[in-house]
């Protein structure tokens, strides 16, 4: 009888990744599992200001963010992985807007799990729900090329394809003119990256080096999960002279001391901290022993994490 020495909040945490990692058709027709996403305020609800829109960031299940982005103009609404729709819907009528738009990352379930419950809870017309995988519950718009570009509100939304986590990621950036933010979902977080689930890391090379740290160094970024501190220590594995990741940590544990969010990161911060974002530095091709091969150093180092 091992499970009577652990409480639920120990296996909770572990049920839910063991959930993320299936496929959503096993989880709709398995009965035994939860009916709808549990909810747990492991961060205090804050937003983010960027001129013509703006940030909400919703925390969910254990350590999952949603984010609701509001175009501040039209009042228009788009919800990324909403994995808990009563909290959405809290926040959609707190803030006086109309949701219009779901922005799936990928297929799952801690990400587009709540996706049939929000779409059957909508009393306004039908939301439209973009995704890059045929896995996803109530997809209107498949994005299956790099780079397709649609018109939310006044806003630009970029969909930027990063196939390695799962096959149909998506990661979408939104330009407000001034400011730009991206949500990276489970591709790019806070000093880390995603598990290639399904993929390599030629794919999370290009995902990381080729596509993300291509954008401005200013752009906000709004990842899928609170994994910062346990990131950030695994930097100063790699690199532990680097002050940047360093201070990072210090400034970070202090903001989950209050429940605040770690969320955003700047892509300018990522290349200085995140050692996946620095797979082509020589310091840490060092400690892979991958010295002139970024891509092995992503592999070594992916595994090195997996690991740890």
């Amino acid at each position: 009888m091992l499970l009577q020495f652990f409480t639920i909040t120990d296996i909770f945490p572990m049920f839910i990744k063991i959930l993320s990692s299936l496929p959503s058709a096993i989880i709709k027709n398995s009965s035994f599992l939860l009916q709808r996403p549990l909810t747990t305020m492991h961060s205090n609800i804050i937003t983010k200001e960027f001129g013509k829109f703006k940030v909400q960031v919703l925390p969910a299940l254990s350590d999952n963010f949603m984010y609701l982005l509001i175009d501040n103009s039209t009042k228009e609404a788009a919800i990324v992985d909403p994995v808990a729709p009563d909290v959405v819907w809290d926040a959609v009528h707190k803030e006086n807007v109309k949701l219009t738009t779901v922005l799936t990352t990928h297929h799952h379930w801690d990400h587009a799990g709540g996706n049939k419950e929000l779409i059957n809870s909508n009393t306004n017309d039908q939301l439209t729900v973009i995704g890059g995988d045929d896995r996803i519950d109530g997809l209107t718009v498949m994005i299956d090329t790099h780079g397709v570009d649609f018109q939310f509100g006044s806003l630009n939304i970029k969909c930027l394809r990063t196939p390695c986590h799962t096959t149909g990621h998506i990661c979408y950036y939104v330009n407000g003119g001034q400011d730009d933010v991206v949500f990276t979902g489970d591709t790019l977080f806070l000093g880390g990256c995603g598990r290639f689930f399904e993929g390599t890391a030629t794919q999370m090379y290009e995902a990381l080096i080729k596509i993300l740290s291509q954008l401005p160094d200013s752009t906000a970024v709004f990842c899928g999960h609170e994994y910062a501190i346990q990131n950030l220590k695994f930097g100063l594995h790699v690199e532990p002279s680097n002050h940047y990741i360093l201070n990072t940590l210090e400034d970070v544990e202090t903001k989950r001391k209050l429940k605040e969010p770690s969320v955003p990161s700047t892509i300018g911060l990522e290349k200085l901290i995140n050692p996946f974002m620095r797979v082509e530095n020589e310091s840490v091709q060092k400690v892979t022993q991958t010295v002139g091969d970024p891509i092995e150093t992503m592999k070594m180092l992916r595994d090195l994490k997996n690991n740890l």
